[in-house]
């Protein structure tokens, strides 16, 4: 098996299964591709196109295939020498599909279910809120939308409101069983069984006697509280017999059956008579959860979730037993060989991050027999700048967002910061914002609408914490959820570390929680500075009576920043949207070739086997589309002149919707952005597919942005205006003027973009770490964020350009081809291939080895890579359109690059990409000999 030195994320669902990634083991092998990296693989929600939503993490998912689909899936892959990264969701289980057993026995048992222990709900109020219904309670009931039921397929009593099924506890069962028991013993003849006919008829009948012999069993169940094992072993056996009872009756006595179905169909209701609802209310009440209208889960859900997602419960994964049966599955298919590495789905709902990584690796180090080293684990932490990964934790590293920001950066000209803020707000017509004021706001109102429920559980926690210090008793609840939120608003990153169990906290950790407190006094001059270090006080006081508080509010604060930046912000603040990226900071223009280097050099220190990304299935915009919209903070002028003609030419196109004009300046600005950035090549017209596409991301972007519409609140009119406004604008016959005005820098974008891509490709592949390829990223694909990210790849068109490619002998007569042909999209495929197969034949040359960062001039980035006594250079052009001053101008010429010279290891060098040979006998070589014929470089000696 090869060791870890790149990966490919494939994304499974019903449309593409284990066969089928089967069938792309060959061509992932010869792409050089040494680890399959699969999204979630795991029994989730029916129909679910992530996997996020794990119903059952201890079997496959059957719309993925068989065990022996899969079985035969690993058998390609080590047929190949290729071994499997599988992303593992440890935080959260879906709950919305009737397969997860789990919460299904939790909301029929409430306290007393043996899985009570595995999600985080708090039982104050008794029961769960289960926040599933479309209008408020008492009208759902009602309107006889909701029933109860016998189910033969769950073989109990549930309450049916359309496709969700929610079980009835067994000792409230006897609300059903007495009225059917009254009604045969009220008519003897009710009890008739079809196979005979006992002589006695009354009580003594023998199916009367059975149902009166259920009825006590129920009586007799442990109740709904917490219980100690002997009696929560005794309530799980009873009311499994209790139902298996009867089922039985059921099939035994059609009296039994018909009276049962009387009794249902007249608890039930009818629709009209407020009154016929009272029984089927009373047994809903009974019940462990609480039905309740959707938009209740904003306020009052009291379950930890995953984000603001009801569908998402979160796992108490901190609780040994929880840990292991939720592993049983994945810690044999380690044991067995079957999967190399895993890709933890966020971190940060963890109670103790820190803790399940070394549980997690001890486990794994048990399954696989091997104590002498780490077993492969990748991590989904989102850093911040200038934020380190804890060393504490076992793992590689991160999946690579920070890398995916490093690199972005190089290709945004950060001369033109200034220049490029005053276009964006003169086109608002509004006054200069800093997205770190908009970040704030943002955060709060999402904490205000649908993270509330989280934030008023902090806020109780907070006051019986006050209440217990005379000096801060006198906070009251409502100040203290104010000043909460004004303190996590503040948070400059996405969560601290404080150990929930210790109180043990880092620098990093009091760095940011004292950065936060004061900035919340900073923002907030007119409360008393107080509260805002009690807070801070409370987090960092290692008070055993704190650390409940403290650990709900660190897995609070990653939810906050994520809906409130990444989902809201990043949709408002539009300057430059290709810096608007997952773990990036668009307050930040750009970075430098230093800074870059930087980076990488720690983390070929630090984080040597972390995965490199570019593009994953969450980013907002594909690596090629952002490299096209980086190349506008190089044309500076030519994007402001395009924007005053451009929203000259389509103002009447807009339209008002109660006094609003639809689209706004903000959302034009995004929209002509994004059509620069994702416009297919070879398209001088948008065709359909490419209208609907951009129509399904702007629908998107106004919802998130929450500016004039929202998921929980939307305005339909607003949404439907911008729609067609978009759909216009790209009409040709209707925006002709627009289209052929849009095309010339549209062209000019797409000519510089192709050049970003390439270097931004090589550099990925040439630094320290892992490199992840995103499904179909081999070639052009300008993608938006999801769902369109997650359309099909067309794989055989990439097994036929590779096989043109492998097939090719004269590698200067093909990397010449490629420069003519790159809008085809093989160039990349080439560069991709060619250092994917070095990195699998040499993974010491990358991950591990050495990186020393090399002189290149203002406009090439290049490193050398060190091991075992090769040497390889890699070498790429950054920022081209201002190296050419505007003209499209293919980087290979000997004018764009003049005297300018790469300074490198003395040797004698071979590119990998055309064959030539180079010597750099006196230590340095010049650019234009290194691009004389392809405009990115990977030299290797030794």
């Amino acid at each position: 098996m090869n060791a870890f030195a790149s990966t490919y994320r494939l994304q499974f669902h019903a449309g593409f299964t284990f066969n089928d990634a089967t069938r792309l083991v060959p061509y992932l092998h010869a792409l050089g591709v040494s680890h399959m990296y699969a999204s979630p693989y795991l029994r989730a929600r029916s129909g679910s196109t992530h996997g996020y939503d794990v119903a059952d993490p201890n079997s496959l998912n059957p719309e993925l295939g068989s065990a022996e689909d899969f079985s035969a899936l690993v058998a390609a892959l080590q047929h190949h020498g290729m071994g499997q990264l599988v992303d593992v969701v440890p935080n959260h289980m879906g709950i919305g599909d009737p397969g997860n057993y789990r919460w299904r026995d939790v909301l029929e048992n409430g306290p007393a279910s043996m899985y009570a222990r595995f999600f985080d709900i708090n039982w104050r109020g008794g029961k769960i809120v289960v926040p599933t219904l479309g209008d408020q309670y008492g009208v759902v009931l009602e309107n006889g939308e909701l029933s109860v039921q016998w189910s033969e397929d769950d073989g109990a009593f549930i309450i049916a409101y359309y496709e969700h099924r929610f079980p009835v506890a067994p000792d409230s069962y006897l609300l059903l069983l007495e009225d059917v028991r009254e009604r045969l013993e009220e008519d003897p003849r009710r009890g008739l069984a079809a196979a005979w006919e006992p002589q006695d008829l009354g009580r003594r009948h023998e199916h009367v006697q059975e149902l009166a012999s259920i009825i006590t069993g129920v009586r007799h169940l442990p109740p709904r509280r917490p219980l100690d094992a002997a009696e929560l072993e005794e309530r799980n056996r009873e009311k499994e017999i209790i139902k298996r009872r009867i089922r039985r009756l059921r099939t035994e006595s059609n009296g039994f059956r018909d009276q049962l179905d009387v009794v249902l169909d007249d608890i039930n209701g009818q629709r009209g008579d407020t009154h016929s609802f009272d029984r089927l209310d009373q047994l809903i009440e009974e019940q462990s959860y609480r039905l309740a209208f959707w938009r209740v889960a904003a306020e009052e859900i009291n379950y930890r979730r995953f984000f603001d997602i009801t569908e998402l419960a979160a796992v108490r994964m901190e609780d040994p037993i929880v840990f292991q049966d939720t592993h049983r599955l994945l810690l044999r298919l380690i044991g067995e060989g079957k999967i190399q590495g895993l890709r933890i789905d966020h971190p940060d709902g963890l109670r103790d991050p820190a803790g399940y990584f070394r549980t997690l690796q001890e486990s794994c180090a048990a399954a696989t027999g091997k104590t002498d080293e780490p077993f492969y684990i990748v991590v989904e932490k989102i850093l911040e700048v200038d934020e380190e990964l804890r060393t504490d934790w076992p793992v590689a590293g991160t999946t690579g967002y920070e890398f995916l920001n490093a690199v972005n950066g190089l290709f945004v000209a950060r001369q033109h910061e200034r220049f490029f803020e005053t276009i964006y707000f003169r086109f608002l017509r509004q006054g200069v914002q800093r997205f770190s004021d908009l970040a704030n706001s943002t955060k709060k109102m999402v904490m205000l609408i649908s993270l509330a429920s989280e934030v008023n559980e902090l806020a109780l926690l907070l006051k019986d914490i006050a209440n217990s210090d005379r000096k801060h008793r006198d906070f009251t609840l409502n100040s203290l959820a104010f000043a909460v939120r004004e303190v996590i608003a503040s948070l400059p990153i996405y969560r601290t570390y404080i150990d929930p169990v210790t109180g043990e906290s880092s620098r990093p950790d009091r760095d940011a929680i004292q950065t936060a407190v004061a900035d919340a006094k900073r923002r907030n001059p007119r409360t008393d500075p107080s509260i805002f270090d009690f807070i801070g006080q409370t987090l960092l006081s290692r008070d055993p009576g704190h650390l409940e508080f403290v650990a709900r509010f660190q897995q609070t604060t990653g939810p906050v920043m994520a809906k409130g930046t990444e989902d809201t912000a990043f949709y408002v603040f539009n300057r430059l949207i290709s810096l608007n990226e997952v773990g990036g900071e668009p307050d930040q223009f750009g970075r430098s070739i230093t800074a870059f280097h930087r980076h990488n050099t720690h983390r070929a220190r630090q984080w040597p086997a972390a995965l490199l990304a570019s593009s994953t299935h969450d980013t907002k915009r594909s690596e090629d589309v952002r490299a096209r919209i980086n190349v506008l903070s190089e044309l500076p002028r030519d994007w402001r002149s395009a924007l005053t003609r451009w929203s000259r030419l389509n103002g009447r196109k807009k339209s008002q919707v109660n006094g609003r004009v639809a689209p706004d300046r903000n959302e034009e600005y995004l929209l002509y952005q994004t059509l620069l950035g994702a416009w297919p090549f070879g398209c001088a017209m948008p065709d359909p597919e490419f209208v609907e596409r951009v129509v399904g991301f702007m629908r998107k972007a106004l919802k998130e942005a929450k500016v004039h519409t929202s998921w929980i609140t939307p305005n339909e009119a607003y949404e439907e205006s911008v729609l067609q406004f978009v759909r216009t604008v790209l009409d040709p016959s209707e925006s002709a003027a627009f289209l052929e005005d849009l095309a010339p820098l549209r062209e000019r974008v797409a000519f510089f973009g192709i050049f970003n891509s390439l270097s931004q490709t090589a550099l990925k592949l040439g630094s320290p770490g892992v490199a992840d390829v995103y499904q179909g990223q081999e070639l052009w694909d300008f993608s938006l964020v999801d769902p369109d990210n997650r359309r099909p790849v067309d794989f055989e068109q990439r097994e036929r350009e590779l096989r043109s490619i492998a097939a090719a002998e004269d590698r200067l007569a093909l990397a010449r081809e490629l420069v003519d042909t790159r809008e085809d999209g093989r160039i990349k495929l080439y560069v991709t291939h060619c250092l994917m197969c070095m990195r699998r034949e040499q993974p010491g040359l990358f991950v591990g080895a050495g990186y020393t960062p090399l002189r290149a001039g203002r406009h090439a980035c290049a490193f050398a890579r060190s091991a075992d006594g090769a040497t390889l250079v890699v070498a790429a052009p950054v920022q081209i359109a201002t190296l050419t001053r505007g003209a499209t101008t293919v980087p290979i010429a000997a004018e764009v690059w003049r005297e300018d010279s790469l300074v490198v290891p003395a040797g004698r060098y071979c590119n990998v990409f055309t064959g030539q040979t180079l010597d750099a006998e006196r230590g340095a070589l010049p650019l234009a000999e290194v691009f004389s014929d392809f405009p990115v470089a990977a030299l290797i000696a030794g």
